[in-house]
């Protein structure tokens, strides 16, 4: 064990103060699994059984601006590893002057306790609009691929400089403790992502660049989602948030894992050519969607109380300025009410109660973000179906 310098260390006071529900973790020797109770795991839309990857009704996504952990999507490559927190280490290697391999307690006991508001979003939420334009291969997913957490840690910089990186270091690699298939070479690897420099030093006031973290929603992670440690990464999309973190290596060079080289990428041929010269997909753009009421729903009234989530592109600062809703196909819009606070690398909540006519009934969101950017008609249709941002639509029957 390397003993690292002392102004990366946590008095004992606080450590005991913003760590309880870590070390109850601990206590109990495995992370609580996400389907603890009987009839939990019904709460997700299964979207595959093996591994599992299911994703909330969206009549129950946007209820409030955390997302409760039962109703938060589960995204898994492989089959989930279930890790011993009292036995469990963390390795950083690579350019640094001191390499190590760290328990969560001495991680927990060597630097400052933190959290970060921020959400996560699947690159391929929405795909299954992508493909009733054109099929797509994957994980079908409806706009429920998302989720807001409040996420309890340390912050990955303090620990990169708490283990002296050497000049020449550009990016950090992440890996998991994941055994995914490879077809392409006929073997298994971890789950892996891959930071520049900049982004993993990226530290304000306010968020961290990323969050080494043992808490969701002040309570142990479970399992599906990267017990007992994950990284989490804001702005940037759900794949760059490496779950089951055991390996962090600090190299000169972007990761070779697949994750980050091959797949991951907006491409619209898919070709050798463009798989290469194309960049792994970073932030997440702007976005909104309506959880209520539900496509295809019979509603009575003439009138419908509409809400849903907005979430802004993943830049440093940038915010939700407006949500705008339409009930006539987009002829006209009005505001709607933001009913959760507004900070970067959050999503807001919606409401809108909106005017409906007798039969089918189009309803639309857009939001506008604090760049003045807002979001186009239509996404381009991609051969992964990754970043769908367009107008979010719904058709509602009003019966007479």
């Amino acid at each position: 064990m390397t003993l690292w310098p002392a102004e990366f260390r946590v008095d004992r006071r606080s450590w005991l103060m913003h760590t309880a529900l870590a070390a109850t973790a601990l206590a109990g020797g495995v992370p609580r699994p996400l389907w603890g109770e009987a009839g939990t795991r019904k709460r997700l839309i299964t979207r595959q059984e093996s591994p599992f990857n299911g994703e909330p009704p969206l009549d129950q996504l946007a209820h409030a601006w955390l997302t409760p952990w039962e109703l938060f999507f589960v995204r898994s490559h492989g089959a989930i590893p279930q890790l011993d927190p009292q036995t469990y280490r963390l390795e950083i290697q690579g350019l640094v002057e001191r390499p190590g391999s760290f328990s969560l307690a001495e991680l927990r006991d060597r630097f400052r306790f933190t959290t970060v508001f921020a959400t996560l979003t699947c690159a391929g939420n929405r795909r299954d609009e992508f493909s009733a334009e054109q099929p797509i291969a994957g994980l079908q997913w409806n706009a429920g691929a998302i989720g807001h957490a409040q996420w309890g840690g340390i912050r990955l910089a303090d620990v990169l400089r708490a283990a002296g990186l050497k000049p020449e270091a550009q990016y950090v690699w992440f890996e998991g403790a994941d055994e995914i298939d490879d077809p392409l070479r006929h073997a298994s690897a971890p789950f892996g992502g891959s930071l520049s420099l900049e982004k993993a030093l990226a530290d304000t006031p306010a968020t961290p660049g990323a969050l080494l973290a043992w808490q969701m929603q002040q309570q142990p992670l479970t399992s599906e989602h990267g017990a007992p440690l994950r990284l989490v990464v804001p702005g940037y999309i759900g794949a760059r948030s490496v779950k089951w973190l055991q390996r962090i290596v600090v190299s000169a060079q972007p990761s070779p894992n697949r994750f980050v080289a091959r797949d991951y990428k907006l491409l619209y041929s898919g070709t050798d050519e463009e798989i290469s010269s194309t960049g792994p997909i970073l932030e997440y753009l702007l976005n909104s969607a309506i959880a209520f009421p539900v496509p295809g729903a019979r509603l009575q009234g003439d009138r419908v109380l509409a809400r849903g989530y907005a979430l802004a592109g993943g830049q440093p600062g940038c915010q939700i300025a407006q949500v705008e809703v339409s009930s006539d196909g987009g002829q006209s819009w009005r505001t709607a009410q933001l009913t959760s606070p507004r900070r970067e690398f959050s999503w807001v909540t919606w409401s809108s109660t909106l005017p409906l006519t007798p039969g089918p009934n189009t309803l639309l969101v857009r939001a506008t973000d604090s760049t003045g950017q807002t979001q186009p008609e239509h996404a381009r249709w991609n051969v992964k179906g990754y970043q769908n941002n367009g107008w979010h639509r719904i058709t509602v029957i009003r019966e007479a």
